[in-house]
């Protein structure tokens, strides 16, 4: 990892634990706000932890750029939570047939950036 991707980690790191210190909940309950805080911290915990032996310059452009994303929907939408996707069951067509191995394929490959984590902390 080099320098400048250390410090630009590092950088989103202390901007979600700022987020979450400012966070206010979208219907205004002090429960609420205090869940949607606590799932912040802990979302990010377990990512950052998850990641931080990443060596491949590649996979962590990805994360960050995730993070990114997830930062900016959170902040558009008032929920620290991934916006779920839909997509019926046969939805995606491939090229040839609709089996359900190429229906996977399609649907893994349709993953928006900021949901890739999401099933596997999950």
């Amino acid at each position: 990892m080099t320098t400048a991707t250390r410090q630009e980690v590092l950088g989103l790191y202390r901007r979600i634990f700022r987020l979450a210190r400012k966070w206010q909940a979208a219907s205004g309950q002090m429960e609420d706000t205090i869940k949607e805080k606590q799932y912040i911290l802990n979302e990010a915990r377990t990512l950052f932890q998850k990641n931080k032996n990443l060596t491949d310059a590649r996979l962590i452009q990805q994360c960050i750029e995730e993070c990114t994303a997830r930062i900016e929907i959170g902040l558009h939408y008032q929920i620290p939570y991934p916006r779920p996707i839909h997509l019926p069951p046969m939805g995606l067509t491939p090229l040839r047939g609709r089996g359900l191995r190429s229906q996977e394929k399609l649907r893994k490959l349709s993953k928006p950036v900021y949901l890739q984590s999401h099933d596997e902390v999950s």
